[in-house]
């Protein structure tokens, strides 16, 4: 593996695209309760239950990028850190206000984290599976 120049930026500047992902999956305990969490903290980031199949339900803004399902897999579930892309800071807020409106476990009230970069504003809550959940805006104020 070879290492990228120092002049590669770490993070892609605001308004390119950073996908690398098409879509990512997770597995949860009660399809019905994280449906109903995802469709409430995901609205304030533009959002939305796109499909939904009973038992998998995707959600998106345009596409279904983000599914969840029921757990098939035995043993105990491990934590997944998933973070959602915000339009601004205030976005980020609505999401974390939200989240905790529904009984999610807080875990970082809305804030800059400059240890990631200058202008990384995020905050982080727990899903009903335990998942460390996140929004963020990578703008600058």
């Amino acid at each position: 593996m070879t290492r990228a120049a120092k002049t590669t930026p770490l993070v892609t500047p605001p308004g390119q695209n950073r996908d690398m992902l098409d879509h990512l999956a997770i597995q949860v305990a009660d399809v019905a309760a994280s449906a109903r969490f995802y469709d409430t903290v995901l609205g304030p980031l533009g959002g939305r239950r796109i499909l939904d199949f009973g038992e998998t339900v995707g959600f998106g803004r345009a596409h279904p990028s983000f599914w969840i399902g029921p757990r098939t897999t035995p043993g105990e579930a491990r934590e997944v850190h998933i973070a959602f892309t915000a339009a601004d800071r205030a976005t980020v807020t609505a999401f974390y206000e939200a989240a905790v409106g529904i009984g999610a476990e807080p875990l970082h009230a809305p804030r800059t984290w400059p240890e990631y970069h200058d202008s990384y504003f995020g905050a982080f809550v727990r899903d009903p599976d335990g998942n460390n959940v996140e929004a963020v805006c990578h703008a600058a104020e």
